[in-house]
């Protein structure tokens, strides 16, 4: 059975928001103390990536709750 999104890739909503978001990836991946290096990480094992990808949504939605209450 096929997956709604095959053939597809992720892609930002914002393409200018590419640069800040590996920022926060490698910044998110340092604090938590995960071997994130540019290019090929797949000696990753899934659940360093989903740690990584975690934080980085966490992170997102504490930025939008800060800038909605006027922080």
């Amino acid at each position: 059975m096929a997956s709604n999104n095959s053939g597809r890739q992720n892609r930002l909503t914002v393409p200018e928001a590419k640069q800040a978001m590996n920022n926060m990836k490698f910044e998110i991946a340092n604090e938590l103390g995960v071997n994130l290096k540019q290019g090929y990480n797949g000696d990753l094992t899934s659940r360093e990536n989903g740690y990584v990808g975690g934080y980085m949504v966490k992170r997102m939605i504490e930025q939008q709750e800060r800038s909605m209450m006027g922080k």
